[in-house]
């Protein structure tokens, strides 16, 4: 009976590992082409789109390009995305959800690029600038 258990351990781990890390690497930059792919699909040009939801032809770019450091903030992008959807033609809940799945939890993407300022460096700057002022007044005020 651990004949039966034994051999298809190790084919397992194999077969599960590819499946387990293709999404991680595919990603957003797979959403950004399915994104292309669609549009293309429907005879319209990445300028076509752009006029017809009036963003900034970098932001339509970022969002096909799939590049997570070019992609705006989620507070804009959901907009931006159900707009892109509206001039493509796509229903626009899908396309959300499709770029959560691919861009995984917000919890995640906070983790792998933190935004604002170390509130330690924030004090340390406070401090030193209330230091400044302080030389400042006692020269200038002599």
């Amino acid at each position: 009976m651990s004949d039966e258990h034994d051999t298809p351990a190790p084919d397992a781990p194999a077969a599960a590992a590819p499946e387990a890390e293709a999404p991680a690497e595919e990603g957003l930059p797979a959403f950004g082409r399915w994104l292309a792919r669609e549009r293309e699909l429907r005879g319209l040009t990445r300028d076509e789109v752009t006029r017809a939801i009036k963003l900034a032809p970098g932001v339509v770019e970022a969002l096909e390009s799939g590049e997570e450091a070019r992609i705006p903030p989620r507070a804009y992008v959901v907009g931006y995305l159900r707009g892109y959807a509206a001039a493509v033609g796509l229903d626009p809940d899908e396309v959300v959800l499709r770029f959560e799945e691919a861009a995984g939890p917000v919890e995640a993407r906070a983790r792998r690029a933190p935004r604002g300022a170390d509130p330690r460096v924030l004090a340390g700057a406070a401090l030193a600038l209330a230091v400044a002022a302080a030389a400042a007044w006692a020269v200038l005020g002599r």
